[in-house]
């Protein structure tokens, strides 16, 4: 939102924010956690629960929450079409968490027991998978990237390029952005098991010439053995072997040896995994516009450079 206004240089509330009015999207979720912050840097808020609760506001943030829940009530009143008509309006959008997932244009790892799997506003040319980092129980803080600085501002306050404290609490990861979209940060996880089934399925799909994936529901992560006894799917990518190299090809070839030259590159392009582990990485955040989309959640750390 700082792109608002050339006066905001600083946290504090005589930062010349105090003429914008931020809503904040209030149907379900951190939406009074983002109130305090964005007042703590001197903009005015509003919560937004209805379509006529979105005039006069000059921004939205899509707080985090349970991104299915925030559907099935906005789909009731009009609020989903008139969430998508403000997000095209070139008015700045900021969606943290589930936020984010309702921002993207596809997503995975969508509920097996609501229609149509989740009700997405769309607007960012991403794919993400839901609960990539785990279930609630999961969550965790780790060091992401600094936001990017105003090139605006002359501050060479070297604190600026401190690492930003993430807070992940059953985040989704983004796995593929369009052309038009600016990663801002990523960072290395291991997906969780039901995630991990998730994305095996997703490659299988791609491998096979699926590339218009919109929305794919969870897939079952458990096998069942006689007896009615049940355990979880492993994945993990396999180590690769060394590729024999011919007789008289010279050393410094083997290592493109197993390469199939002139492949079609695919339009979805997953983020692969680690030899003998399912680690990867990831965007946790991303910029189209004005439109900034994050996994973690801002409003609980007190840092307010995003």
């Amino acid at each position: 939102f700082s792109n608002m206004s050339s006066d905001n240089k600083n946290n504090s509330k005589d930062s010349g924010n105090g003429h914008i009015t931020v809503g904040v999207l209030a149907l379900q979720g951190a939406f009074e956690e983002h109130q305090r912050c964005l007042e703590a840097v001197g903009y005015q808020t509003r919560q937004v629960k209805t379509p006529r609760e979105l005039d006069g506001i000059d921004g939205i943030v899509l707080p985090g929450g349970e991104s299915t829940a925030m559907g099935l009530i906005g789909t009731q009143d009009g609020m989903w079409t008139a969430l998508q008509t403000f997000v095209h309006s070139g008015k700045p959008v900021w969606g943290t968490c589930a936020g984010m997932i309702l921002l993207a244009e596809r997503c995975v790892g969508t509920s097996a027991v609501i229609e149509n799997g989740q009700s997405l506003i769309g607007g960012m040319d991403v794919l993400v998978c839901r609960n990539y980092f785990g279930s609630q129980i999961s969550s965790f803080e780790m060091s992401t990237p600094a936001p990017p600085t105003d090139d605006n501002n002359d501050d060479d306050d070297v604190s600026s390029q401190v690492p930003y404290p993430g807070v992940f609490i059953r985040a989704p990861a983004i796995l593929s952005v369009g052309e038009d979209v600016d990663v801002l940060g990523k960072v290395v996880a291991t997906p969780s098991r039901h995630a991990a089934v998730v994305l095996k399925e997703l490659e299988r799909k791609i491998a096979a010439g699926d590339h218009n994936i919109m929305r794919m529901e969870v897939v079952d992560g458990l096998n069942r053995h006689d007896g009615a006894q049940l355990d979880y799917v492993t994945v993990k990518k396999e180590q690769q072997q060394p590729c024999p190299a011919p007789d008289g090809m010279r050393e410094e070839k083997k290592e493109s040896c197993c390469v199939i030259a002139e492949q079609p590159r695919p339009r979805i392009e997953l983020p692969g995994a680690s030899d003998g582990t399912n680690a990867r990485e990831v965007i946790c955040a991303a910029r189209k516009n004005n439109m900034l989309i994050t996994s973690f959640h801002p409003e609980l750390t007190g840092d307010y450079r995003w």
